[in-house]
Protein backbone atom coordinates (compact mmCIF):
# COMPACT_ATOMS: atom_id res chain seq x y z
CA UNK A 1 0.00 0.00 0.00
CA UNK A 2 1.48 3.30 -1.05
CA UNK A 3 1.16 6.48 0.94
CA UNK A 4 2.21 10.08 0.37
CA UNK A 5 5.01 11.22 2.71
CA UNK A 6 4.09 14.52 4.29
CA UNK A 7 5.76 16.11 7.26
CA UNK A 8 3.87 16.15 10.57
CA UNK A 9 2.29 19.46 11.38
CA UNK A 10 2.35 19.06 15.15
CA UNK A 11 5.23 19.10 17.66
CA UNK A 12 4.32 15.72 19.22
CA UNK A 13 3.94 12.19 17.91
CA UNK A 14 0.26 11.26 17.61
CA UNK A 15 1.09 7.72 18.80
CA UNK A 16 3.15 8.26 21.98
CA UNK A 17 3.10 12.03 22.52
CA UNK A 18 6.90 12.22 22.32
CA UNK A 19 8.27 15.51 20.91
CA UNK A 20 9.16 15.40 17.18
CA UNK A 21 10.81 17.87 14.91
CA UNK A 22 9.20 19.48 11.92
CA UNK A 23 10.00 17.39 8.88
CA UNK A 24 10.45 14.07 10.72
CA UNK A 25 8.87 11.24 8.76
CA UNK A 26 8.97 8.72 11.65
CA UNK A 27 8.80 9.00 15.48
CA UNK A 28 12.11 8.24 17.03
CA UNK A 29 10.45 6.74 20.12
CA UNK A 30 7.69 4.50 18.78
CA UNK A 31 8.35 4.45 15.01
CA UNK A 32 5.01 6.03 14.17
CA UNK A 33 4.70 6.93 10.46
CA UNK A 34 4.38 10.72 10.74
CA UNK A 35 3.90 11.11 7.03
CA UNK A 36 0.38 9.54 7.37
CA UNK A 37 -0.92 12.45 9.44
CA UNK A 38 -2.99 15.00 7.57
CA UNK A 39 -1.07 18.18 7.14
CA UNK A 40 -1.75 21.51 8.84
CA UNK A 41 -5.46 21.28 9.84
CA UNK A 42 -6.90 22.82 13.05
CA UNK A 43 -7.10 20.18 15.88
CA UNK A 44 -9.56 19.88 18.76
CA UNK A 45 -8.45 20.70 22.27
CA UNK A 46 -8.66 17.00 23.24
CA UNK A 47 -7.99 14.78 20.23
CA UNK A 48 -8.94 11.14 20.44
CA UNK A 49 -5.98 9.02 21.52
CA UNK A 50 -5.21 6.16 19.17
CA UNK A 51 -5.19 2.63 20.55
CA UNK A 52 -2.96 -0.10 19.18
CA UNK A 53 -1.40 2.24 16.64
CA UNK A 54 -4.68 3.20 14.90
CA UNK A 55 -6.18 6.65 14.98
CA UNK A 56 -9.88 6.74 16.00
CA UNK A 57 -11.29 10.17 15.39
CA UNK A 58 -14.62 10.89 17.07
CA UNK A 59 -17.42 11.79 14.73
CA UNK A 60 -21.18 12.05 15.43
CA UNK A 61 -23.81 11.57 12.73
CA UNK A 62 -25.68 14.69 11.81
CA UNK A 63 -29.01 15.24 13.53
CA UNK A 64 -31.99 14.21 11.39
CA UNK A 65 -34.24 16.88 10.08
CA UNK A 66 -37.28 17.62 12.24
CA UNK A 67 -40.46 15.78 11.34
CA UNK A 68 -44.01 15.97 12.66
CA UNK A 69 -44.36 14.01 15.95
CA UNK A 70 -46.32 10.78 15.81
CA UNK A 71 -49.65 10.51 17.71
CA UNK A 72 -49.24 9.42 21.35
CA UNK A 73 -50.84 6.03 22.26
CA UNK A 74 -52.13 5.15 25.69
CA UNK A 75 -51.65 1.59 26.96
CA UNK A 76 -55.40 1.09 26.82
CA UNK A 77 -55.33 1.72 23.04
CA UNK A 78 -53.52 -1.59 22.57
CA UNK A 79 -55.53 -4.77 22.85
CA UNK A 80 -52.69 -6.88 24.29
CA UNK A 81 -52.73 -10.62 24.78
CA UNK A 82 -52.55 -13.06 27.65
CA UNK A 83 -49.60 -15.40 28.12
CA UNK A 84 -51.65 -17.97 26.23
CA UNK A 85 -52.04 -15.73 23.21
CA UNK A 86 -55.72 -14.84 23.65
CA UNK A 87 -56.99 -11.26 23.72
CA UNK A 88 -57.36 -9.45 26.99
CA UNK A 89 -60.78 -8.00 27.90
CA UNK A 90 -60.87 -4.37 26.84
CA UNK A 91 -63.01 -3.15 29.76
CA UNK A 92 -61.56 -2.39 33.19
CA UNK A 93 -63.19 -4.41 36.00
CA UNK A 94 -64.91 -2.41 38.74
CA UNK A 95 -66.93 -3.32 41.82
CA UNK A 96 -69.96 -3.76 39.60
CA UNK A 97 -70.71 -7.32 38.48
CA UNK A 98 -69.22 -8.19 35.08
CA UNK A 99 -71.41 -8.29 32.04
CA UNK A 100 -72.51 -11.74 30.85
CA UNK A 101 -69.64 -13.46 29.10
CA UNK A 102 -67.09 -10.79 30.05
CA UNK A 103 -65.31 -13.03 32.53
CA UNK A 104 -65.48 -16.82 32.81
CA UNK A 105 -67.51 -17.93 35.84
CA UNK A 106 -66.56 -20.98 37.96
CA UNK A 107 -68.29 -24.22 37.16
CA UNK A 108 -70.93 -24.74 39.87
CA UNK A 109 -70.37 -28.48 39.64
CA UNK A 110 -66.83 -28.10 40.98
CA UNK A 111 -67.34 -25.35 43.59
CA UNK A 112 -68.48 -26.10 47.14
CA UNK A 113 -71.61 -24.00 47.83
CA UNK A 114 -71.46 -21.43 50.63
CA UNK A 115 -72.81 -23.05 53.83
CA UNK A 116 -76.13 -21.80 55.09
CA UNK A 117 -76.18 -19.51 58.09
CA UNK A 118 -75.88 -21.48 61.32
CA UNK A 119 -74.20 -24.46 59.69
CA UNK A 120 -71.29 -25.73 61.79
CA UNK A 121 -67.97 -25.84 59.92
CA UNK A 122 -64.97 -27.98 60.86
CA UNK A 123 -62.41 -26.22 63.05
CA UNK A 124 -59.61 -28.17 61.33
CA UNK A 125 -60.21 -27.95 57.56
CA UNK A 126 -62.60 -24.96 57.75
CA UNK A 127 -64.77 -26.38 54.98
CA UNK A 128 -66.45 -29.64 55.97
CA UNK A 129 -69.84 -29.84 57.63
CA UNK A 130 -70.26 -31.52 61.00
CA UNK A 131 -72.38 -34.67 61.24
CA UNK A 132 -74.68 -35.62 64.11
CA UNK A 133 -71.88 -37.49 65.89
CA UNK A 134 -69.63 -34.42 65.99
CA UNK A 135 -67.21 -35.38 63.21
CA UNK A 136 -66.26 -33.47 60.06
CA UNK A 137 -67.75 -34.98 56.88
CA UNK A 138 -64.72 -33.76 54.93
CA UNK A 139 -61.63 -34.61 57.00
CA UNK A 140 -63.12 -36.72 59.79
CA UNK A 141 -61.76 -34.47 62.57
CA UNK A 142 -63.63 -34.73 65.89
CA UNK A 143 -65.05 -31.36 66.84
CA UNK A 144 -64.80 -29.80 70.31
CA UNK A 145 -68.03 -30.22 72.23
CA UNK A 146 -69.92 -27.21 73.47
CA UNK A 147 -69.22 -28.20 77.09
CA UNK A 148 -65.47 -28.69 76.60
CA UNK A 149 -64.92 -25.14 77.88
CA UNK A 150 -67.59 -22.85 79.30
CA UNK A 151 -67.46 -19.47 81.00
CA UNK A 152 -70.15 -17.27 82.50
CA UNK A 153 -70.21 -14.08 84.55
CA UNK A 154 -73.20 -12.39 86.18
CA UNK A 155 -71.55 -9.45 87.92
CA UNK A 156 -71.47 -10.82 91.47
CA UNK A 157 -70.67 -14.41 90.45
CA UNK A 158 -68.68 -16.15 87.73
CA UNK A 159 -67.90 -19.72 86.73
CA UNK A 160 -65.54 -21.56 84.37
CA UNK A 161 -65.64 -25.23 83.41
CA UNK A 162 -63.05 -27.09 81.32
CA UNK A 163 -62.71 -30.65 80.01
CA UNK A 164 -59.16 -30.88 81.26
CA UNK A 165 -56.24 -32.54 79.52
CA UNK A 166 -57.01 -36.24 79.97
CA UNK A 167 -60.79 -36.76 79.75
CA UNK A 168 -62.50 -37.16 76.37
CA UNK A 169 -65.49 -35.04 77.47
CA UNK A 170 -66.55 -32.62 80.19
CA UNK A 171 -68.81 -34.36 82.70
CA UNK A 172 -69.03 -31.31 85.02
CA UNK A 173 -71.82 -28.74 84.95
CA UNK A 174 -72.62 -25.51 86.74
CA UNK A 175 -75.37 -22.93 87.15
CA UNK A 176 -74.93 -19.36 88.37
CA UNK A 177 -77.73 -16.89 88.98
CA UNK A 178 -78.99 -14.09 91.20
CA UNK A 179 -82.34 -13.06 92.59
CA UNK A 180 -83.75 -10.83 95.36
CA UNK A 181 -84.95 -11.63 98.84
CA UNK A 182 -88.34 -10.31 100.03
CA UNK A 183 -86.64 -7.23 101.50
CA UNK A 184 -85.07 -6.43 98.11
CA UNK A 185 -81.53 -7.39 99.04
CA UNK A 186 -79.64 -9.56 96.53
CA UNK A 187 -79.11 -13.30 96.71
CA UNK A 188 -76.35 -14.83 94.59
CA UNK A 189 -76.26 -18.54 93.74
CA UNK A 190 -73.62 -20.93 92.43
CA UNK A 191 -74.20 -24.65 91.82
CA UNK A 192 -71.41 -27.01 90.71
CA UNK A 193 -71.94 -30.69 89.82
CA UNK A 194 -69.41 -33.40 88.96
CA UNK A 195 -70.58 -36.43 86.96
CA UNK A 196 -69.51 -39.82 88.29
CA UNK A 197 -67.41 -41.21 85.43
CA UNK A 198 -68.03 -44.86 86.34
CA UNK A 199 -71.78 -44.33 85.93
CA UNK A 200 -73.74 -44.12 82.69
CA UNK A 201 -74.45 -40.65 81.21
CA UNK A 202 -72.59 -38.73 83.92
CA UNK A 203 -72.60 -35.56 81.80
CA UNK A 204 -76.41 -35.65 81.63
CA UNK A 205 -76.66 -36.28 85.36
CA UNK A 206 -74.54 -33.26 86.28
CA UNK A 207 -76.39 -30.99 83.87
CA UNK A 208 -79.82 -32.08 85.15
CA UNK A 209 -78.79 -31.65 88.78
CA UNK A 210 -77.34 -28.17 88.27
CA UNK A 211 -80.44 -26.93 86.48
CA UNK A 212 -82.86 -28.41 89.03
CA UNK A 213 -81.01 -27.06 92.06
CA UNK A 214 -80.68 -23.59 90.56
CA UNK A 215 -84.35 -23.40 89.59
CA UNK A 216 -85.42 -24.51 93.06
CA UNK A 217 -83.32 -21.83 94.73
CA UNK A 218 -84.58 -19.13 92.37
CA UNK A 219 -88.14 -20.06 93.29
CA UNK A 220 -87.63 -20.45 97.06
CA UNK A 221 -85.50 -17.46 98.02
CA UNK A 222 -87.83 -14.68 96.78
CA UNK A 223 -90.66 -16.33 98.74
CA UNK A 224 -88.74 -15.80 101.98
CA UNK A 225 -87.58 -19.38 102.52
CA UNK A 226 -84.49 -19.38 104.70
CA UNK A 227 -81.42 -19.93 102.50
CA UNK A 228 -80.34 -23.03 104.44
CA UNK A 229 -83.78 -24.61 104.09
CA UNK A 230 -83.87 -23.60 100.42
CA UNK A 231 -80.48 -25.27 99.96
CA UNK A 232 -81.76 -28.53 101.44
CA UNK A 233 -84.78 -28.49 99.12
CA UNK A 234 -82.57 -27.71 96.13
CA UNK A 235 -80.39 -30.78 96.73
CA UNK A 236 -83.47 -33.00 97.01
CA UNK A 237 -84.79 -31.57 93.74
CA UNK A 238 -81.42 -32.16 92.08
CA UNK A 239 -81.44 -35.79 93.26
CA UNK A 240 -84.91 -36.31 91.87
CA UNK A 241 -83.90 -34.91 88.50
CA UNK A 242 -80.97 -37.34 88.29
CA UNK A 243 -83.16 -40.26 89.37
CA UNK A 244 -85.63 -39.45 86.60
CA UNK A 245 -82.95 -40.03 83.96
CA UNK A 246 -83.29 -43.78 84.60
CA UNK A 247 -86.87 -43.85 83.31
CA UNK A 248 -86.44 -41.56 80.31
CA UNK A 249 -87.60 -42.96 76.97
CA UNK A 250 -84.99 -45.19 75.44
CA UNK A 251 -83.37 -45.89 78.80
CA UNK A 252 -84.01 -48.51 81.48
CA UNK A 253 -87.74 -48.73 82.29
CA UNK A 254 -89.52 -49.18 85.62
CA UNK A 255 -90.09 -52.92 85.09
CA UNK A 256 -86.34 -53.51 84.51
CA UNK A 257 -84.96 -55.12 87.71
CA UNK A 258 -81.47 -53.75 86.92
CA UNK A 259 -82.55 -50.19 86.24
CA UNK A 260 -80.68 -48.85 89.31
CA UNK A 261 -77.42 -50.63 88.44
CA UNK A 262 -74.78 -48.13 87.30
CA UNK A 263 -77.46 -45.44 86.96
CA UNK A 264 -76.58 -41.84 86.00
CA UNK A 265 -74.92 -40.17 88.98
CA UNK A 266 -73.13 -37.00 90.06
CA UNK A 267 -72.02 -35.02 93.09
CA UNK A 268 -73.27 -31.54 93.95
CA UNK A 269 -72.00 -28.53 95.87
CA UNK A 270 -73.66 -25.15 96.08
CA UNK A 271 -73.27 -21.78 97.78
CA UNK A 272 -75.63 -18.87 98.43
CA UNK A 273 -74.56 -15.38 99.46
CA UNK A 274 -77.64 -13.59 100.83
CA UNK A 275 -78.56 -11.30 103.71
CA UNK A 276 -75.06 -11.29 105.18
CA UNK A 277 -75.01 -15.10 105.27
CA UNK A 278 -72.94 -17.63 103.40
CA UNK A 279 -74.88 -20.89 103.05
CA UNK A 280 -73.35 -24.04 101.56
CA UNK A 281 -74.79 -27.44 100.70
CA UNK A 282 -73.29 -30.60 99.23
CA UNK A 283 -73.37 -34.32 98.57
CA UNK A 284 -70.12 -35.93 97.44
CA UNK A 285 -66.56 -34.67 97.33
CA UNK A 286 -66.85 -31.28 95.58
CA UNK A 287 -65.89 -28.45 97.92
CA UNK A 288 -66.38 -24.85 99.07
CA UNK A 289 -63.43 -22.72 100.26
CA UNK A 290 -63.51 -19.34 102.01
CA UNK A 291 -60.64 -17.01 101.09
CA UNK A 292 -60.64 -13.61 102.87
CA UNK A 293 -59.35 -10.54 101.05
CA UNK A 294 -57.01 -9.95 103.98
CA UNK A 295 -54.50 -12.71 103.32
CA UNK A 296 -53.14 -12.42 106.86
CA UNK A 297 -56.45 -13.97 108.01
CA UNK A 298 -56.91 -17.71 107.80
CA UNK A 299 -58.73 -19.26 104.80
CA UNK A 300 -61.06 -22.19 105.46
CA UNK A 301 -62.59 -25.24 103.81
CA UNK A 302 -66.33 -25.18 104.53
CA UNK A 303 -67.34 -28.69 103.43
CA UNK A 304 -66.47 -32.26 104.42
CA UNK A 305 -66.08 -34.86 101.69
CA UNK A 306 -68.37 -37.84 101.33
CA UNK A 307 -65.39 -40.08 100.57
CA UNK A 308 -63.52 -43.10 101.83
CA UNK A 309 -60.62 -40.95 103.02
CA UNK A 310 -62.91 -38.64 105.00
CA UNK A 311 -64.55 -41.64 106.66
CA UNK A 312 -61.19 -43.05 107.68
CA UNK A 313 -60.22 -39.73 109.26
CA UNK A 314 -63.61 -39.27 110.95
CA UNK A 315 -63.49 -42.70 112.55
CA UNK A 316 -59.89 -42.21 113.69
CA UNK A 317 -58.58 -45.17 111.70
CA UNK A 318 -56.12 -42.98 109.76
CA UNK A 319 -54.82 -39.46 109.92
CA UNK A 320 -55.54 -37.16 106.97
CA UNK A 321 -52.13 -37.61 105.37
CA UNK A 322 -52.41 -41.40 105.47
CA UNK A 323 -55.99 -41.47 104.23
CA UNK A 324 -55.47 -39.22 101.22
CA UNK A 325 -52.30 -41.10 100.26
CA UNK A 326 -54.33 -44.31 99.87
CA UNK A 327 -55.50 -45.28 96.38
CA UNK A 328 -59.07 -45.50 97.73
CA UNK A 329 -59.02 -41.92 98.99
CA UNK A 330 -61.29 -40.48 96.30
CA UNK A 331 -63.87 -43.26 96.34
CA UNK A 332 -67.06 -41.36 97.14
CA UNK A 333 -69.60 -42.54 99.71
CA UNK A 334 -72.34 -40.08 98.80
CA UNK A 335 -73.79 -39.00 95.43
CA UNK A 336 -77.01 -38.17 93.59
CA UNK A 337 -78.45 -41.05 91.59
CA UNK A 338 -80.93 -43.91 91.65
CA UNK A 339 -78.25 -46.28 92.94
CA UNK A 340 -77.20 -44.08 95.87
CA UNK A 341 -77.26 -45.88 99.24
CA UNK A 342 -79.00 -43.09 101.11
CA UNK A 343 -79.36 -39.42 100.30
CA UNK A 344 -78.05 -37.21 103.10
CA UNK A 345 -77.86 -33.54 102.02
CA UNK A 346 -75.33 -31.56 104.05
CA UNK A 347 -75.96 -27.86 104.68
CA UNK A 348 -74.23 -25.23 106.80
CA UNK A 349 -74.50 -21.47 107.35
CA UNK A 350 -71.68 -19.02 108.06
CA UNK A 351 -71.52 -15.32 108.83
CA UNK A 352 -68.10 -13.99 107.75
CA UNK A 353 -66.95 -10.84 109.54
CA UNK A 354 -64.82 -9.59 106.60
CA UNK A 355 -64.85 -9.42 102.85
CA UNK A 356 -63.53 -12.27 100.75
CA UNK A 357 -64.40 -14.73 98.01
CA UNK A 358 -66.17 -18.07 98.06
CA UNK A 359 -64.62 -20.73 95.81
CA UNK A 360 -67.00 -23.54 94.79
CA UNK A 361 -65.19 -26.30 92.90
CA UNK A 362 -64.92 -29.92 91.83
CA UNK A 363 -62.00 -32.16 92.75
CA UNK A 364 -60.52 -31.36 89.35
CA UNK A 365 -59.28 -28.16 91.01
CA UNK A 366 -58.74 -29.06 94.66
CA UNK A 367 -56.61 -32.05 93.71
CA UNK A 368 -54.00 -29.39 92.90
CA UNK A 369 -54.76 -27.10 95.87
CA UNK A 370 -56.16 -29.33 98.59
CA UNK A 371 -55.37 -27.39 101.74
CA UNK A 372 -57.15 -24.09 102.32
CA UNK A 373 -53.80 -22.29 102.39
CA UNK A 374 -52.89 -23.77 98.99
CA UNK A 375 -56.20 -22.65 97.53
CA UNK A 376 -55.77 -19.15 98.96
CA UNK A 377 -52.29 -18.95 97.43
CA UNK A 378 -53.77 -19.75 93.98
CA UNK A 379 -56.55 -17.14 94.27
CA UNK A 380 -55.55 -13.75 92.75
CA UNK A 381 -55.44 -10.78 95.13
CA UNK A 382 -58.14 -8.95 93.12
CA UNK A 383 -60.53 -11.92 93.05
CA UNK A 384 -63.33 -9.97 94.69
CA UNK A 385 -63.29 -7.32 91.97
CA UNK A 386 -62.69 -9.78 89.10
CA UNK A 387 -64.47 -13.07 89.84
CA UNK A 388 -64.33 -14.33 86.24
CA UNK A 389 -60.60 -13.69 86.05
CA UNK A 390 -60.19 -15.52 89.35
CA UNK A 391 -62.09 -18.55 88.03
CA UNK A 392 -59.98 -18.53 84.86
CA UNK A 393 -56.78 -18.41 86.88
CA UNK A 394 -57.89 -21.31 89.09
CA UNK A 395 -58.80 -23.47 86.09
CA UNK A 396 -55.42 -22.61 84.61
CA UNK A 397 -53.78 -23.66 87.88
CA UNK A 398 -55.37 -27.11 87.56
CA UNK A 399 -54.42 -27.46 83.90
CA UNK A 400 -50.85 -26.43 84.65
CA UNK A 401 -50.79 -29.06 87.39
CA UNK A 402 -51.71 -31.82 84.93
CA UNK A 403 -55.44 -31.43 84.25
CA UNK A 404 -56.16 -35.09 84.98
CA UNK A 405 -59.87 -34.43 85.56
CA UNK A 406 -62.61 -32.07 84.43
CA UNK A 407 -62.24 -28.72 86.21
CA UNK A 408 -65.13 -26.49 87.30
CA UNK A 409 -64.90 -23.41 89.52
CA UNK A 410 -67.44 -20.80 90.61
CA UNK A 411 -66.35 -17.65 92.46
CA UNK A 412 -68.70 -15.51 94.58
CA UNK A 413 -67.40 -12.29 96.17
CA UNK A 414 -68.68 -11.74 99.71
CA UNK A 415 -69.18 -8.22 101.04
CA UNK A 416 -69.85 -7.55 104.71
CA UNK A 417 -73.16 -5.66 105.03
CA UNK A 418 -72.82 -2.09 106.36
CA UNK A 419 -73.31 -1.71 110.11
CA UNK A 420 -76.99 -1.36 110.94
CA UNK A 421 -78.22 -2.83 107.69
CA UNK A 422 -81.26 -5.01 108.36
CA UNK A 423 -81.87 -8.48 106.99
CA UNK A 424 -84.54 -11.14 107.35
CA UNK A 425 -81.83 -13.59 108.39
CA UNK A 426 -79.81 -11.50 110.86
CA UNK A 427 -80.88 -13.74 113.70
CA UNK A 428 -79.73 -16.89 111.97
Amino acid sequence: MSQTNQPVATGRCPGCEEPVDTGDLFCGACGYDLSAVAAATPQADHPTVAINGAAAAASWPPAPAETASAAVQAPSDLSGTTSGGTELPSAVRTDDPPAPGEYPLPDPRTVEPTPAAGTKICVACRSGRIDEDGYCENCGHAQPRERDHMEEELGAVAAVSDRGLRHHRNEDAYAVSSTALPDGSPAVIAVVCDGVSSATRPDEASAAAAVAANETLLAALPRGTHPQQAMHEAILAAAESVNSLVTEPGQAQEHDPNRHTNAPACTIVSAIVAGGLLVVGWVGDSRVYWVPDDRTAHPSRLTEDDSWAAQMVATGLMNEEQAYADERAHAITGWLGADAYELEPHTASFKPDRTGVVVVCTDGLWNYAEAAEEMAAAVPADAGARPLHCAQVLVGHALDGGGHDNVTVAVLPFLVPPTGAGSAYDGA
